[in-house]
């Protein structure tokens, strides 16, 4: 099955639900507020897995839920499709020292212009880097997220930045919550009002109820906002949303509901006016603006990582004759969720070393309220193909400002380039 991507560029639901799956398997280690990018990792594991051999190819073959011999391919697709998103930046460096001859096969899968020098300048090249994921994040991450070491001897980055801006603008508020941790400071909350109640709904999960509330960009990337049932873990209530994006069946729409409380955050109520009505949704969520920096080789079995580790002996004779293992591997992330819209951006990196008044009320209609006023998980994906962008969990969102007009995250960042 191959998705359109509505942009004249196609991603294999093969590849959609890899990525994915590695999104859910991350979001299985989350504790506590985080963002991550599966999506901004998957790429670069798939290029190693190309020129990697014995057990290390076949742990990245596991992490990638791809055969080895597949991963370039995949990887470019996955690439290509992306830079035909409206909203979606997405890039792939290769920086090695002059005395490393890569394999001609393996860089020629690269995307073109990728290659660079590393001159062995710590500070020139820590320079030159960090310029470079500053420049193709629009500065949302200003540096590459670890630092390079006189062993280093090869840099494969990659960055991913989305940004859109919503269908219909939120209001801000001050964050109504009865949840200690965020009431003891006035939050900056968001409320609006919508026609379409099937933009919410509740889905029994394996581990218990779970309500999604679809917030759509205008340029078919949306963020999915997920709130489990009060102690539910975050991987789980991640991993049920990531779950529900291939089958949607399995969720009872907001229109379908029954009168009362319905789901975590969620209840439906009769509401009586003075003239007829239509039906109404009624969100109130929280501004977020998360930040997270991850050591993947602490999780080095999560991505396919452990023997690569061993720098007793060369694990990617398909990179180079030189041999490598690596040394080093990170992302920094972020998302941004205000009024207007949404941002996320994340640039990972690996490197390798060597070895009012009452009227008369006559007439009833249905509202459905919706608060995410604990903390609660997000998904940031395209519409259509529904690959997950960029994923965390919120636990400390924004101040109510003092000065309401000082500016939160509600720019997208579409003219600051």
């Amino acid at each position: 099955m191959r998705v359109d991507t509505q942009a004249g560029s196609r991603v294999g639901g093969e590849v959609v639900r890899a990525v994915n799956g590695l999104t859910t398997r991350w979001a299985a280690t989350a504790q506590s507020g985080t963002v991550f990018s599966a999506a901004g990792v998957w790429p670069l594991l798939a290029f190693l897995a190309d020129g990697a051999t014995g057990p290390a190819r076949a742990e990245l073959s596991e992490a990638l839920g791809l055969p080895a011999d597949q991963a370039a391919g995949a990887a470019r697709e996955l690439l290509g499709a992306l830079a035909a998103l409206p909203g979606v930046d997405s890039a792939v460096g290769l920086w090695t020292k002059r005395t490393v001859e890569l394999v001609p096969e393996w860089e020629a899968g690269l995307p073109a212009d990728a290659h660079g020098v590393l001159t062995g300048d710590l500070d020139a090249d820590r320079r030159a880097l960090d310029a470079w994921a500053a420049d193709r994040t629009g500065g949302l991450i200003g540096r590459m997220p670890a630092p390079l070491s006189e062993d280093t001897e090869l840099v494969l980055a990659g960055a991913l930045t989305m940004r859109t801006r919503w269908l219909r603008p939120f209001d801000e508020v001050p964050l109504e919550t009865a949840y200690e941790p965020w009431a003891a400071t006035e939050r900056l909350g968001l409320r609006r009002r919508s026609a379409v109640l099937d933009r919410v709904g509740v889905a029994d999960t394996p581990h218990g109820w779970v309500t999604e509330l679809k917030v759509l960009g205008t340029n078919a990337l949306d963020v999915h906002l997920l709130l489990g049932e009060e102690g539910m873990a975050p991987g789980r209530v991640l991993g049920a949303g990531v779950d529900l994006l291939h089958r949607p069946r399995t969720v009872v729409p907001g229109s379908r509901l029954p009168y009362g409380e319905v789901g975590p955050g969620l209840r439906v109520v009769k509401e009586r006016s003075s003239e007829p009505r239509p039906p109404v949704l009624d969100v109130l969520t929280a501004a977020y603006d998360v930040r997270a920096d991850h050591d993947l080789l602490e999780r080095h079995e999560l991505f396919g990582l452990t023997t690569a580790r061993d720098a007793g002996q060369g694990h990617f004779p398909g990179v180079s004759r030189l041999p490598l293992a690596i040394g080093s591997a990170a992302q920094s992330a972020l998302a941004r969720f205000g009024a207007l819209g949404f941002r996320a951006a994340a640039v990972t990196m690996f490197w390798a070393a060597a070895g009012a008044a009452m009227p008369r009320l006559r007439y009833v209609t249905r509202r459905v309220d919706a608060a995410f006023d604990r903390p609660f998980g997000f998904l940031a994906l395209h519409r259509h193909s529904r690959l997950v962008l960029a994923a965390g969990w919120v636990t400390d969102p924004l101040p109510y400002p003092d000065h309401p007009d000082e500016g939160y995250p509600n720019d997208t960042g579409e003219n600051d380039q």
